[in-house]
């Protein structure tokens, strides 16, 4: 085993190494991580979630690129005052905003609609937002909000995309990835619960599930798509300071302090999968700190993750999302 290879297992047994931004300095420094400067001025993006943390750097970093950016914003006001701060700052003006809740279904249905009509071809997908939500909401379609807006919403846009994402032009595989978080390692796959009820409702916990079901599903679309034609792709960013942690969890981010990676660091796999070669090489992966990662680190998650609930969870899928079988890819 290379010596950065022992150093790398050294940080990611003890969680507070390897998700705090030690993990990333030391891996930065024992890969001999190069900034990631691929030109991309000839790919189009979509990203949601860009007006603050992680999703503000990461489309900071993608526009400096020279990417063609499609900002997907809740707000109006803020996702354009975005995209005026992201101009100035990186002198990119090919960047546009559409606007939809990600868990709304029939908005996510509209923004499906806006970015095919303008565009052919998307290189890079980017599933971002997100939030960790203390009291539980439901989607205009009756959902748990969460799951809405983390699970469904993306499922519904990348099938919806799936067309403009294809390569049938021998060019590189468009790219999905999926900002998931560390937190789904300590929950089951489940797809009975996964809509917490009030009663029972935990944030954090739904959090969790949600995080768990992306991932799953992440790799259930690799399954189902040549990877000539679409490359899928889930992260965890490891803990960072964001606006987010600060409204959701302020005693964790009292204590940690810090030690929280900062939304850069916390955006730079993102960035550099969504940009680099090593990303069209493999589909599937789980990725922290730009290397590849297990989905489990606990057996009860490990037992959980069975063939059956894989099956019923894609099916659900479609299901809620109102989706026919003819929209989306069989199994291969």
């Amino acid at each position: 085993m290379a010596w950065n290879d022992v150093v790398d297992t050294a940080v990611e047994l003890p969680v507070i190494t390897s998700f705090t931004r030690l993990g990333h300095d030391i891996r930065s420094r024992v890969d001999g991580w190069e900034p990631v400067g691929a030109d991309m001025s000839d790919r189009t993006v979509v990203l949601t979630g860009p007006t603050s943390g992680i999703g503000r750097a990461a489309a900071e970093q993608l526009a400096g690129l020279g990417a063609t950016l499609f900002l997907v914003g809740r707000d109006r006001g803020r996702t354009e005052a975005t995209r005026r701060e992201l101009v100035a700052a990186t002198g990119n003006d090919d960047l546009h905003v559409a606007l939809a809740d990600l868990g709304d279904l029939d908005a996510v249905r509209s923004l499906a609609d806006e970015l095919a009509g303008y565009t052919e071809r998307i290189d890079v997908l980017i599933h971002n937002a997100g939030a960790l939500s203390a009291e539980r909401e439901r989607s205009p379609q009756g959902i748990e909000a969460t799951v809405a807006s983390q699970v469904l919403g993306p499922f519904l846009l990348t099938a919806r995309l799936l067309p403009q994402l294809r390569r049938t032009d021998g060019g590189p595989p468009g790219r999905v990835i999926t900002m998931s978080s560390g937190g789904m390692y300590a929950a089951n796959l489940t797809v009975d619960q996964l809509q917490m009820d009030r009663g029972d409702y935990r944030g954090s916990e739904q959090y969790a599930r949600a995080k768990r079901a992306q991932v799953t599903l992440n790799q259930m679309w690799a399954e189902r798509v040549d990877p000539d034609d679409v490359v899928f792709h889930s992260m965890h960013p490891g803990w960072s300071d964001t606006p987010g942690v600060e409204a959701s969890l302020p005693t964790f981010r009292r204590i940690m302090g810090p030690l929280l990676r900062s939304p850069e660091q916390a955006a730079d796999t993102l960035v550099w999968l969504a940009a680099e070669p090593p990303a069209s090489r493999s589909s599937g992966e789980f990725w922290l700190d730009r290397r590849t990662r297990p989905i489990h680190k606990l057996p009860m998650t490990r037992r959980s993750d069975t063939p059956d609930r894989r099956r019923r969870l894609w099916e659900s899928c479609v299901s809620l999302c109102d989706l026919a079988d003819s929209d989306v890819p069989p199994a291969r």
